[in-house]
């Protein structure tokens, strides 16, 4: 008997010890996969500088002509900003070549982000019941394209809107705003990956609700609170600025109704599940 709990003992180590190759095995997938476009982002540096980073810091920035053609329609000019273009510094000998290196590895976070997700789903949907498989179906693309719809958010209205403002604002005509490189990268950067995180809400929830530890009910009590724990999360992301603070609240606001709705969903579903068992 003894050497049969022991064997069984072994049986569990060996089959978890193998587990963890696995695991180990996605992960090196998933930093292959980062370092490849990293190093593509390297090599493509005039488009992904000139006119990726440096893009929203030009008044022929595409949100920034959007604009005009609004102020057109409504006949305001007060929408077109036409005379923007931003002086940028670098103040170190190695500044640039740093900045070029960093600016590569959060463009390979960013394209490397579906199949690192990809690889992390691979991993754990053995794990699962057969009925979470099935109500699991197409996360992937879900995860991704909130991912995606995040980061255009984030890079195509926060950014280039935060930077005008911020740009623009003076305390006095003698104080000239010449913004650093590196401040450039980190405000498009952060702007950008913070939306496309923060867009996940919705798949939060309903992971959170399949595991019955959130429900409709709770989300509208806390509603007021979760709008202050938004609010606090906008400003620590976005530049100190309440108009980049709301340019962020207002769209988390929206995912956390739709975050409601999701979750009254999964639970009606699980209670006639139940039912009917």
């Amino acid at each position: 008997m003894a050497l049969d709990q022991l064997f069984d003992e072994d049986e569990k180590e060996m089959g978890f010890l193998d587990h963890l190759e696995e695991l180990r095995w996605h992960l090196v997938r998933s930093v292959l996969a980062i370092v490849v476009f990293t190093i593509l982002a390297f090599i493509a540096k005039d488009f992904f500088w000139d006119v990726l980073v440096m893009g929203p810091t030009n008044s022929d920035f595409w949100t920034y002509r959007k604009l005009c053609e609004i102020g057109d329609l409504i006949g305001s000019s007060a929408l077109c900003i036409d005379d923007m273009r931003i002086e940028v510094q670098n103040r170190t000998l190695q500044g640039q070549f740093l900045v070029h290196i960093k600016s590569s590895f959060v463009a390979g976070l960013v394209l490397a982000f579906p199949y690192t997700f990809w690889e992390i789903w691979r991993f754990v949907k053995p794990g699962l019941r057969s009925n979470e498989k099935k109500a699991s179906r197409g996360v992937v693309a879900v995860v991704t394209l909130l991912f995606l719809m995040g980061v255009s958010f984030g890079y195509f209205i926060v950014t280039p809107l935060s930077i005008n403002f911020l740009y623009n604002y003076q305390l006095s005509d003698q104080i000239r705003n010449i913004p650093d490189v590196s401040n450039i990268l980190g405000t498009v950067s952060t702007l950008a990956l913070a939306c496309g995180l923060m867009f996940q809400l919705p798949v939060a929830s309903y992971m959170l609700s399949k595991a019955g530890i959130v429900t409709p009910e709770l989300m509208k009590r806390f509603r007021r609170h979760a709008i202050v724990v938004i609010l606090v999360v906008s400003a620590v992301i976005t530049p100190p600025d309440v108009f980049s603070q709301i340019l962020i609240a207002l769209p988390l606001s929206g995912l956390y109704e739709i975050s409601i709705i999701i979750s009254k969903r999964v639970n009606k579903r699980r209670d006639k599940e139940l039912y009917e068992s």
